[in-house]
């Protein structure tokens, strides 16, 4: 008798103990640890490891957690032709053919090929289409163009070289039709390497009486141990993917857009997620098209800052001119005089003359653009997301006679819409924490920036030695999974090349700011009651008492930075 993943998840699972438990032993020699290889993960999948994978993974609590996330993407990009290139033991090959999708099903282990062959004919008697293959030569093993490419269970890491893994992306790439989308997940990596390992084990790795944890963890190696109720222990040896890292791989081989979930959740800020998905797009968009490559945190940003209450808020309590952080020579001093000295701070750091030309990213209201313009005569480029905030802008620099010198456009910071090499100086003011790929932002900015030009921006961030669980209400109400921090940039704007990094620490400022907008939202509430409704005055006084509150406890970080191609 057949069964489906349906039976699974009514708890159907008879017969799961009948196929023979081979006693293969792993073989990893004098010192595991040494074992680095992509090759060796053939060795590793033994037939009594692959016999009791299913055990780890229980179908049921695997097709109840998972739910419809992986159909619900694929039909969204109406496809119809799948390659499962780590088909495993046949958990999605099945689901996916349940689902009438077309499915080829391939994998290096031959071990786990054949048992998910057996799966298939037991739940839902499908024939599966099962192809052994080395994802570096996957045009060579498998034949045809795809719809979508999934490589699901972790399985990635099992390359352990920057080639192979560049290698493997490229094949998936070639092998994808034209608008075609690549499905990766992998293990939070960075929770494990810098915080130490815990798992909820609610998504996946999900078996009663089984685990699965760390036996040790480098930068370079991450060995799991696998026990089961038998006692039985086995072993594999992964690399540690950094989530951005895996993220700039993608993109690098040709990925247009990626879409980075957690546990299956678009923002994922309040716990630490399991697992990341990448969805990547191969879709080529035009630069007309950028506003539809908005990151969902982007997107999350964006439809904020539409909103009128926003706009109401930041044009008449924050300042309407500028607005971000202040350097205040008083806690009482007016906000639109502090916000105006950030940004004579911030041009004081490099030399601008009328042939100056600057880029403004998340450049709200365009006061800094229109201070730069009218000070030095030079042509400033404003690029926000927010159209609300951008027909301001136009507004007051029409009236202000400065149209000639700014322009605004439209658009993200993620995908600058303008040409390499184009910018002296790219400037920008308390906006980078609203992406959710800070490491992208900054490449963009790179490209954009001409030889011996100046990166020059401020940005809320997290102290280098704070607590993630101490930023929770203030990643909540942003939406957002982290912050940026000094270490981060410094380490992100050397890896793209450049040089003579300066961080000027002025973090003392940030609570006293967000202060003395507290303040004013608070002084002025009747008068505001008019044109900002009282749920968002609420939340943004709660909101501001978790910045003043984290920034006077140390575990937020703000300051100008200044670097040099």
């Amino acid at each position: 008798m057949t069964k489906s993943v349906d039976d699974l998840a009514r708890g159907d699972q008879e017969g799961d103990d009948q196929d023979p438990v081979y006693r293969e032993q792993q073989a990893f020699g004098d010192n595991p640890l040494e074992v680095r290889d992509t090759d060796h993960y053939t060795h590793e999948y033994v037939g009594g490891f692959v016999d009791k994978w299913d055990d780890l993974i229980d179908w049921k609590k695997r097709y109840e957690s998972e739910g419809s996330f992986f159909i619900d993407q694929l039909r969204a990009r109406g496809v119809k032709t799948v390659l499962d290139a780590a088909t495993g033991t046949g958990f999605h090959s099945v689901r996916l053919l349940e689902e009438g999708f077309e499915t080829v099903s391939a994998d290096g282990s031959p071990q786990m090929l054949a048992k998910a062959f057996s799966n298939g004919l037991a739940y839902g008697g499908y024939i599966l289409r099962v192809v052994n293959a080395d994802w570096r030569w996957l045009n060579r093993d498998v034949h045809g163009e795809y719809d979508a490419i999934i490589c699901l269970g972790n399985s990635f890491t099992h390359l352990f070289s920057e080639r192979d893994r560049r290698k493997t992306l490229a094949e998936f790439y070639a092998m994808l039709k034209h608008d075609g989308v690549l499905i990766i997940d992998q293990r939070n990596y960075d929770s494990i390497l810098d915080n130490g390992f815990s798992s909820k084990h609610t998504y996946y790795y999900a078996g009663e009486d089984v685990s699965a944890e760390p036996d040790y963890i480098d930068d370079g190696l991450a060995r799991f141990k696998y026990t089961f109720p038998d006692k039985s222990e086995f072993f594999l040896n992964m690399y540690p993917l950094r989530k951005d890292y895996m993220r700039r791989l993608m993109r690098e081989v040709g990925f247009q857009r990626i879409d980075t979930y957690g546990d299956f959740q678009e923002t994922y800020g309040e716990n630490e997620p399991d697992f990341y998905i990448h969805i990547a797009e191969k879709s080529y968009r035009t630069e007309d098209e950028f506003i539809d490559m908005y990151s969902s945190a982007v997107h999350t940003a964006r439809d904020y800052y539409n909103s009128e209450d926003a706009d109401n808020f930041y044009y008449h309590v924050w300042g309407g001119n500028d607005i971000h952080v202040g350097l205040y020579q008083t806690p009482q001093e007016d906000i639109a005089t502090a916000s105006e000295r950030t940004v004579q701070r911030m041009a004081d750091k490099v030399e601008i003359n009328s042939s100056t030309r600057v880029l403004d990213l998340g450049a709200g209201y365009g006061g800094a653009a229109r201070y730069l313009a009218r000070t030095y005569g030079c042509h400033v480029t404003c690029l926000n997301l927010s159209e609300v905030e951008n027909q301001r802008n136009r507004e007051i620099t029409r009236a202000e006679g400065l149209e000639h010198l700014i322009e605004v456009a439209d658009g993200s910071f993620e995908d600058i819409p303008y040409q390499d090499n184009a910018f002296d100086i790219v400037w920008s003011q308390d906006s980078f924490l609203h992406s959710g790929d800070r490491g992208r932002v900054l490449e963009e900015v790179v490209r954009v920036l001409k030889p011996k030009g100046s990166v020059l921006f401020t940005d809320p961030m997290a102290a280098d030695s704070a607590n993630k669980n101490d930023l929770g209400p203030i990643l909540d109400r942003l939406h957002l999974d982290s912050l940026g921090s000094p270490g981060f940039y410094r380490k992100e704007l050397a890896r793209l090349g450049l040089q003579n990094i300066e961080f000027e620490d002025l973090s003392e400022y940030l609570p006293v700011h967000y202060g003395r907008v507290l303040e004013v939202l608070e002084s002025r509430e009747k008068e505001l009651a008019e044109f900002i409704g009282e749920e968002y005055r609420t939340h943004m006084k709660t909101g501001l008492r978790n910045w003043v509150q984290a920034g006077n406890g140390g575990s937020l970080a703000w300051g100008i930075i200044h670097a040099r191609a």
